[in-house]
């Protein structure tokens, strides 16, 4: 169940980072946000972030193997990054209307690699 429960909430928080991140960018294209300061949309992100930082640090803390979980630190790690990627593409594509290419693909399996070394 803390597997599950580490996973869950990394998916999450990596979705309240890809927004603090990567949200202005799209928000951008709107009229009012390009008179926005610059520190604004800083403090715009770091708000999200906020939500991310709620969510990642009981991932962590639930899902690490010193505190009872079942991940190692390395392990933490190289699933916080995948699912960083998966999370950054489903909005790339979705807000961005980006196109997934073969290069594309051929680091998602050396990602998918990592993750198999990583957990031997």
């Amino acid at each position: 169940m803390k597997a599950f429960i580490t996973l869950l909430l990394l998916c999450c928080s990596n979705i309240f980072m890809t927004l603090a991140w990567y949200g202005h960018l799209k928000l951008g294209e709107l009229k009012w946000f390009q008179q926005l300061p610059l520190i604004a949309v800083i403090a715009l992100s770091w708000g999200i972030a906020f939500f991310e930082y709620c969510l990642q640090v009981p991932a962590n803390r639930i899902g690490f193997s010193g505190n009872g979980g079942p991940f190692s630190l390395m392990q933490l790690k190289v699933l916080q990054e995948v699912i960083t990627l998966i999370v950054f593409i489903a909005f790339s594509v979705i807000a961005f209307h980006m196109q997934i290419r073969w290069n594309h693909i051929v680091a998602g399996v050396l990602l998918i690699l990592a993750v198999y070394f990583v957990f031997r």
